[in-house]
């Protein structure tokens, strides 16, 4: 099959169906490839088993970008739902709420621990590290060596699979931003008191958020529905189909694609959207960018869950629960009834969702579905979650490159890459999480593709897309007269300069 269109979007998740919807809203032909034969989405698909949904890690609809919100309601108007956020961490056998309540905590760790927190964060705000290269670095100087021992280190390195010193301070700047020990401890000493009872909206901290937006069959049925807009329109998302190559010729694109039944689909477009990881993106550009090595060496951390129903109709109140226990592999445990009742349809079971970090081709990955399901029930028994006998059944859902890792030569890799297919390829544009290597929300994610569709109906990178936030807020970058000179580079965050 071979067509022309304007725009050809590789990648039907957050970003990818966002600049498909918009800029067929506008009346340009689009045309979507997804690899995925089923489901689109991405990472924030909803997978469905012998009725039961469940998310690829869970999903909260909250933003700070009005526009990115009312995108939301303008897909589903009438499919949200409001839910109470809970979520605990386990450590040592204990649950801690989080955000910390500060009684709570002094009683879990006992006085002397307690102590010798408080004293380890006096003693790193008195002295903090002025060269913070690392995630352990940025950690230690915000909470103190001993909360970072507790509440980061383990849990850290069992998500990214390597040790925190080789973990670049962005992805902790990013992530953690915005909560500090104070406000946190302030904040849970108040209201174990009485004393604050205003919810928190989250425009301080989006991590002390109490409630939030959830669709009601979970976060895939967003993209379902802006997947059926995207038809609606007249355009196609075409299932079941892999980049094999990506040409300019002349003033065009030629997107090749391979269907699952190894059939060829050609696509002639004058623009392409990319949200393909970019190390997969690089290998498949004709000819091949001089940046290969650099694209080469961006890494990925991939993730499986396995979702297991239980019998038992309220198994715990939380939305999700940290695993910081070296003791068992699982990282994190989502209750599926906690985001929606309605992703459970047996009011007399529960399901839940056991993540796992790994890398694609070790041994976790490598298992059978049957090895891991009798892992995810021996874990659960063991934090004491529910019983092995309990558990009904269970099944397994693996997924590729789900974090892009920030490793200490992240940045230079993905500035040189970036860098250069701005300068080659004016009409290629890269969006969403593993499309600009930034470990994005969706919320993010679809601000990069607005600010791209605005591009593309203004003829030009007017907007930088590199300068949507951690908030998926927007801002534009440099001061006046400054402009020309910023042009070249506008494809690259002022952190990613800075570490050239």
């Amino acid at each position: 099959m071979r067509h022309a269109v304007d725009v050809a979007i590789i990648g039907a998740g957050p970003a990818g169906l966002t600049a498909a919807y918009l800029l067929g809203k506008t009346g340009l032909s689009v045309t979507v490839i997804e690899r995925d034969p089923v489901y689109v989405g991405g990472i924030s698909r909803t997978v469905e088993h012998d009725g039961f949904r469940f998310d690829i890690g869970g999903h909260r609809f909250f933003s700070k970008s009005k526009e990115v919100v009312d995108l939301w309601n303008e897909l589903l108007p009438d499919d949200f739902i409001e839910r109470p956020r809970m979520s605990r961490i386990y450590y040592e056998g204990r649950f801690y709420s989080y955000p910390l309540r500060a009684f709570e905590a002094l009683r879990n760790l006992g006085l002397w621990r307690s102590t010798l927190c408080m004293a380890s964060f006096a003693w790193a705000k008195a002295r903090p590290n002025t060269n913070v290269r690392s995630f352990e670095d940025w950690v230690v100087n915000q909470f103190g060596r001993k909360l970072y021992s507790i509440f980061f280190k383990t849990y850290t390195e069992k998500v990214w699979g390597m040790p925190c010193t080789e973990m670049s301070a962005d992805w902790a700047a990013q992530r953690i931003k915005g909560l500090s020990l104070g406000a946190a401890v302030l904040d849970g000493v108040k209201r174990s008191l009485g004393l604050n009872k205003r919810p928190n909206d989250g425009m301080q901290a989006k991590t002390l958020l109490e409630s939030f937006r959830y669709p009601r069959l979970g976060p895939g049925m967003m993209w379902e529905a802006a997947r059926d807009r995207v038809i609606e329109h007249g355009n196609r998302v075409l299932m079941g189909h892999s980049l094999k190559q990506l040409a300019q010729v002349g003033d065009r694109w030629r997107v090749t694609a391979t269907r699952d039944d190894g059939a060829l689909t050609t696509i002639d477009a004058t623009h392409v959207i990319s949200s393909a990881p970019m190390r997969e993106l690089a290998t498949r550009i004709h000819p091949l960018p001089e940046a290969l090595p650099q694209a080469s060496a961006l890494r990925y951390r991939d993730f499986l869950t396995v979702a297991l129903t239980i019998r038992s109709p309220d198994l715990f109140p939380d939305n999700w629960i940290y695993i910081h226990d070296s003791k068992v592999k699982v990282g994190r445990v989502q209750n599926f009834r906690s985001w929606s009742p309605e992703m459970v349809p047996d009011p007399t079971l529960a399901c839940v969702g056991l993540e796992y970090f790994c890398f694609e081709g070790d041994g976790l990955w490598s298992a059978s579905d049957d090895e891991l399901v009798a892992l995810a029930t021996r874990e659960m028994a063991t934090l004491g979650l529910c019983s092995a006998e309990q558990v009904t059944g269970g099944t397994v859902v693996r997924q590729e490159k789900a974090y892009p890792v920030y490793d200490e030569d992240y940045a230079a890799n993905v500035m040189a890459v970036a860098q250069e297919l701005e300068a080659r390829h004016p009409t290629l544009h890269l969006v969403g999480r593993n499309g600009m290597h930034r470990y994005n929300n969706q919320d993010h994610a679809m601000m990069t593709a607005m600010l791209t569709v605005r591009n593309i109906l203004g003829g030009a990178r007017i907007h930088d897309v590199w300068a949507v936030n951690e908030d998926a807020e927007y801002h534009e970058a440099g001061r006046e007269g400054e402009a020309e000179a910023l042009s070249s580079l506008r494809a690259v965050p002022e952190r990613l300069k800075a570490a050239a």
